[in-house]
């Protein structure tokens, strides 16, 4: 086992040995990871989240996230990795690394998962772009195995053909699954035959798919496929998030139900924020990150905590900036602030004063947070 800091948390990484590695498209691989007998409980997972893997070089480390796209049933950890670069920690990995080696990959995390519901009839919507296919893959999966009621419907885009990773096992399960699984490829730099197909998933395109695809609805004469829609799950870059995810918000999706895994830092609310809030000036800011004290002063509230503690280059945990991934969750223990929308923190949780750093505005003019807790 081998213990680094990561995102401003004490992660634990263990040696996995590669079963499998195998060439997807040109720039994507998938890697195939034998779990130890003792390991087994500590590398069970949810499906749709994704494990962090340490790899290095010349003395240099690098950590990177990735999402798993086996389904818990299979009882394996399988990755999708795409190669951006040359210098990209993929590309080490693609290099360096072959079947029978060890790398160090920390336990399963993360939030972009849903319950299982397998007596129910459910309708699931996914929105996927390049390699932001793995994790789900992972729930399409785990839902066509354990929902028998659930029909799902997949949207999925590439820059063209050749670049089109895991067609085969998707085409597999939609053979397979033929009556609960309908798959739709759409490429924004290749010609397609028909030209709905072509161009990039956003807002506008999905105008089209509700009404051209998600309209008639064989289980209710009354009402649209889409009208049925009970959750939606959407991967890739930010841009194509944000527009998605508000479309689906705008035709009548709660946000709750409105899914979604970033696979980039991305610095931008993902809704809109519709508060306005009261101004406040000098906040002293006081935090506990890795067992050391922090304090400064923000100028105002005008921007959230987190960013501004950056701007100040102050050292703290993040990586989207979005309220997705987590990593600046802290807990909030003397203050107010208002927390925004985001993806990640429960009722509950946030009950107990936790709050996400990169979607908190000040309401007072003291604010100290603690990043430590397990």
């Amino acid at each position: 086992m081998k213990q680094q800091i990561y995102k401003g948390k004490l992660t634990e990484f263990h040696p996995l040995k590669i079963a499998k590695k195998q060439d997807l498209t040109k720039n994507t691989f998938s890697l195939e990871f034998e779990i130890p007998t003792d390991l087994a409980g500590l590398f069970s997972f949810d499906a749709g989240q994704y494990v962090t893997v340490l790899t290095e070089k010349d003395g240099a480390e690098y950590i990177n996230d990735y999402s798993i796209t086996a389904a818990p049933f299979e009882n394996k950890i399988s990755l999708g990795l795409k190669i951006n670069s040359d210098k990209s920690s993929a590309s080490l990995i693609h290099n360096q690394y072959n079947e029978g080696d060890l790398m160090y990959v920390s336990k399963p995390a993360g939030r972009f998962t849903l319950v299982s519901k397998p007596s129910e009839f459910r309708t699931i919507v996914g929105f996927a772009a390049g390699i932001g296919i793995t994790p789900i893959l992972s729930h399409f999966k785990n839902i066509l195995y354990q929902e028998p009621r659930t029909r799902l419907f997949l949207f999925y885009g590439n820059k063209n053909f050749e670049n089109l990773a895991y067609r085969e096992e998707l085409d597999q399960l939609a053979r397979f699954y033929g009556d609960r699984l309908q798959i739709y490829y759409f490429f924004s730099q290749e010609n397609t035959s028909n030209s709905f197909f072509s161009g990039r998933i956003d807002e506008k395109k999905l105008n089209l798919i509700i009404n051209q695809i998600l309209h008639l609805d064989d289980t209710d004469e009354e009402s649209t496929i889409w009208d049925a829609v009970d959750e939606v799950l959407i991967c890739g870059k930010g841009k194509m998030i944000k527009s998605l995810a508000n479309a689906c918000y705008h035709h009548g999706i709660p946000k709750n139900n409105i899914h979604f895994e970033l696979f980039e830092e991305f610095n931008e609310d993902i809704y809109p924020v519709e508060k306005e809030f009261p101004l406040i000036e000098n906040i002293e800011v006081e935090y506990t990150m890795l067992g050391k004290n922090f304090q400064t002063e923000l100028p105002d509230n005008r921007e959230k905590i987190l960013q501004q503690l950056l701007i100040q280059k102050f050292p703290v945990p993040y990586s989207c900036k979005s309220g997705i991934c987590g990593s600046c969750e802290c807990f909030l223990e003397e203050g107010e602030v208002e927390l925004l929308e985001n993806e990640y923190l429960t009722e509950k949780e946030e009950a107990q004063g936790k709050i996400l750093a990169c979607m908190s505005i000040a309401k007072t003019k003291k604010i100290k947070l603690n990043f430590d807790f397990n």
